[in-house]
Protein backbone atom coordinates (compact mmCIF):
# COMPACT_ATOMS: atom_id res chain seq x y z
CA UNK A 1 0.00 0.00 0.00
CA UNK A 2 1.62 3.53 -1.27
CA UNK A 3 1.82 5.81 1.50
CA UNK A 4 0.96 9.46 1.11
CA UNK A 5 -2.33 10.86 -0.02
CA UNK A 6 -4.83 9.39 -2.07
CA UNK A 7 -4.75 10.98 -5.81
CA UNK A 8 -8.33 9.85 -6.61
CA UNK A 9 -9.78 11.59 -3.34
CA UNK A 10 -7.63 14.61 -3.87
CA UNK A 11 -9.04 14.85 -7.20
CA UNK A 12 -12.95 14.48 -6.13
CA UNK A 13 -12.42 16.80 -3.45
CA UNK A 14 -11.09 19.33 -6.15
CA UNK A 15 -14.40 18.91 -8.10
CA UNK A 16 -16.90 19.33 -5.24
CA UNK A 17 -14.56 22.54 -4.37
CA UNK A 18 -15.27 23.71 -7.61
CA UNK A 19 -18.54 23.05 -7.95
CA UNK A 20 -19.44 24.98 -4.60
CA UNK A 21 -17.39 27.87 -5.46
CA UNK A 22 -19.26 28.03 -8.75
CA UNK A 23 -22.74 27.34 -6.82
CA UNK A 24 -22.02 30.24 -4.23
CA UNK A 25 -20.63 32.90 -6.91
CA UNK A 26 -22.80 32.27 -9.82
CA UNK A 27 -26.04 30.58 -8.62
CA UNK A 28 -25.76 32.65 -5.05
CA UNK A 29 -24.53 35.42 -6.53
CA UNK A 30 -21.97 35.68 -3.25
CA UNK A 31 -18.96 38.01 -3.66
CA UNK A 32 -15.56 36.48 -4.23
CA UNK A 33 -14.34 37.16 -1.32
CA UNK A 34 -17.40 35.96 0.90
CA UNK A 35 -17.02 32.76 -1.38
CA UNK A 36 -13.53 32.24 -0.77
CA UNK A 37 -13.64 32.69 3.22
CA UNK A 38 -17.26 30.45 3.58
CA UNK A 39 -15.20 27.28 1.52
CA UNK A 40 -12.35 27.62 3.22
CA UNK A 41 -13.90 28.31 6.79
CA UNK A 42 -17.23 26.21 6.54
CA UNK A 43 -17.05 23.44 4.02
CA UNK A 44 -13.63 21.88 3.04
CA UNK A 45 -10.96 23.55 5.93
CA UNK A 46 -8.31 24.49 3.98
CA UNK A 47 -6.86 27.84 3.39
CA UNK A 48 -8.01 30.45 1.04
CA UNK A 49 -4.84 30.38 -0.67
CA UNK A 50 -4.73 26.47 -1.37
CA UNK A 51 -8.66 27.36 -2.58
CA UNK A 52 -7.56 30.03 -5.22
CA UNK A 53 -4.76 27.76 -6.44
CA UNK A 54 -7.32 24.47 -7.10
CA UNK A 55 -9.65 27.13 -8.64
CA UNK A 56 -7.10 28.40 -11.22
CA UNK A 57 -6.22 25.11 -12.20
CA UNK A 58 -9.65 23.74 -12.57
CA UNK A 59 -10.07 26.49 -14.83
CA UNK A 60 -7.16 26.02 -16.86
CA UNK A 61 -8.28 22.63 -17.18
CA UNK A 62 -11.52 23.82 -18.81
CA UNK A 63 -14.06 23.25 -15.66
CA UNK A 64 -16.93 25.29 -16.37
CA UNK A 65 -17.15 23.78 -19.56
CA UNK A 66 -19.93 21.13 -17.94
CA UNK A 67 -21.54 23.51 -15.45
CA UNK A 68 -24.60 24.94 -15.81
CA UNK A 69 -26.63 26.82 -13.61
CA UNK A 70 -29.36 25.29 -12.01
CA UNK A 71 -33.22 26.11 -13.31
CA UNK A 72 -34.90 28.09 -11.11
CA UNK A 73 -37.94 26.82 -9.07
CA UNK A 74 -40.86 29.24 -9.58
CA UNK A 75 -42.92 28.67 -6.12
CA UNK A 76 -46.18 30.61 -5.98
CA UNK A 77 -46.37 33.89 -4.36
CA UNK A 78 -49.87 33.38 -2.21
CA UNK A 79 -51.50 37.28 -0.18
CA UNK A 80 -52.89 36.68 3.09
CA UNK A 81 -56.31 37.31 1.66
CA UNK A 82 -55.81 33.90 -0.77
CA UNK A 83 -54.14 32.00 2.92
CA UNK A 84 -57.04 32.56 4.46
CA UNK A 85 -59.31 30.44 1.81
CA UNK A 86 -57.76 27.71 3.48
CA UNK A 87 -59.61 26.29 6.38
CA UNK A 88 -57.07 26.07 9.61
CA UNK A 89 -56.81 22.85 11.83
Amino acid sequence: MKKGRNKELIKLRDEALYRRYYYWTEVQRLRFDDALKLLSEREFFISEERIMSIIRRKCREGGMVNMKPLPKVKVPRLTASQLELFPTL
